[in-house]
């Protein structure tokens, strides 16, 4: 059997590899509450983004809830200006992407300062989401400490510190 804990903490290392400039993953959306949930944008990122309640007007989570598959956010139309705001924290290329394999829906951004994505990195970032989506896809079939090991990681990843 492999080490799902193991496997579960190299996928999310290797984002941070690849998304240098952050991520936000939702997994298993139920409604709007994902059932987990890592983020690693930079904090003065997240406290402007808390506090000026841009969620509501976030070109990349309202695609996400509306398609399926990735999007450069170059394409995203953002008549709020969040992504421009985004820039500002470092955040200036990223993509989107949203899956429903097996009758549940994820979720994710990846963002980079230096360029775009190209379509070999958005094919590894996909598939290595898909994998992390597959892997969590039900908690019955996770044992107990995958399932505290995953708490444990979303906390540390989206509250450093914590």
């Amino acid at each position: 059997m492999p080490n799902t804990d193991l496997e579960l903490s190299s996928i999310l290392g290797e984002f941070k590899d690849r998304a240098a400039a952050g991520y936000a993953l939702g997994l298993h959306i139920n409604f709007t509450t994902p059932a987990y949930f890592f983020q690693s944008y930079p904090r003065g990122w997240l406290d402007h983004y808390s506090n000026s309640g841009l969620l509501v007007n976030d070109p990349t989570v309202s695609w996400c809830f509306e398609n399926t598959g990735f999007c450069r956010w170059s394409d995203l139309d953002d008549p709020a200006g969040i992504l421009t705001q985004a820039a500002g924290y470092g955040m200036k290329y990223g993509i989107v992407y949203a899956t429903n394999a097996g009758d549940t829906h994820s979720m994710s951004g990846f963002a980079r300062s230096d360029r775009e994505y190209n379509d070999d990195e958005i094919a590894e970032i996909v598939s290595r989401f898909d994998k992390l989506h597959a892997a969590t896809s039900s908690q019955a079939s996770l044992s107990t400490s995958t399932v505290e090991q995953l708490k444990k990681m979303s906390i540390m990843v989206t509250h450093p510190g914590s």
